[in-house]
């Protein structure tokens, strides 16, 4: 049973309980209102903290693993240039990572998901248009979104997509639908970079390290020069402390492809 359900459950029976209360001893209405902003609260937490695991479980990060693994992800290509930078860093210090694409980019950038693939990176889904409403999104706008990206990557390398990061981290009910429906696995974080926000590349770059430690996945964009030099130095932070990049299903011990 997940977070969501439970916190539903546990504030409906306060609230019958209040209920049943109030017909012996008037409450004032304000303990309802109270109650509801309380509830909503949780709700919002749940649906921009995909680590809270409140509407479906994603992973984020594998606790006290034995082994000295990380998972660099990207998010937001491919790109025409900059994810091919990322490749060629990747490739220079002998690197994995996953990538999760957006289906309108990657019908403009075929040839690099290509590349991804063929230096042995593992791809997931990221949505269709990465709407900044899909949060918002039907049930059947949810699914036809994800449907449609799995249907281009299934007919550019001939894979079943299985890995999915929902737009933003954003989780609600309609998006758990989709996932359960499509049988999906959700892939978080635990080391959010902030990269594409107006963080300098050493704030970054501290920010991503400072608790850096085995079994971490790590969010990044292959979306910036930025970013890509953030890449560069983490890469040689990771040499200096004997860490090793990692794609997530490694990490996990799951399968990306049906």
């Amino acid at each position: 049973m997940r977070i969501g359900q439970l916190v539903n459950i546990g504030f409906g029976c306060i609230v019958i309980t209040t209920a049943i209360i109030h017909i012996f001893n008037q409450i004032n209405w304000w303990v309802y209102v109270v109650l509801f902003s309380i509830w909503l609260v949780c709700v919002l937490l749940g649906s921009w903290f995909i680590r809270l695991n409140y509407f479906f479980k994603s992973l984020h990060s594998k606790p006290n693993h034995t082994e000295q693994q990380v998972a660099i992800t990207f998010d937001d290509g491919p790109h025409s240039k900059f994810t091919q930078d990322v490749l060629k860093l990747l490739k220079t210090h002998s690197a994995k990572a996953t990538f999760f694409l957006i289906g309108k980019h990657i019908e403009e950038n075929p040839n690099v998901v290509a590349s991804i693939l063929k230096e042995g990176h593992t791809i997931g889904n990221h949505t269709y248009s990465h709407s900044t409403t899909f949060g918002f999104f039907s049930k059947t706008r949810v699914r036809k979104e994800l449907e449609k990206t799995n249907a281009l990557l299934r007919e550019q390398t001939g894979k079943n997509i299985q890995l999915f990061r929902p737009a933003f981290g954003v989780t609600n009910p309609n998006i758990a639908h989709a996932v359960k429906a499509l049988n999906l696995i959700a892939i978080g974080w635990n080391q959010r970079s902030l990269d594409t926000t107006s963080l300098s590349e050493d704030a970054i770059f501290k920010r991503i390290t400072k608790n850096l430690k085995p079994g971490d996945v790590i969010l990044l964009h292959d979306t910036s020069e930025k970013s890509v030099a953030v890449l560069e130095r983490l890469l040689l932070f990771l040499k200096t402390k004997d860490l090793k990049s990692v794609t997530v299903n490694q990490l996990f011990q799951i399968k990306a492809y049906a």
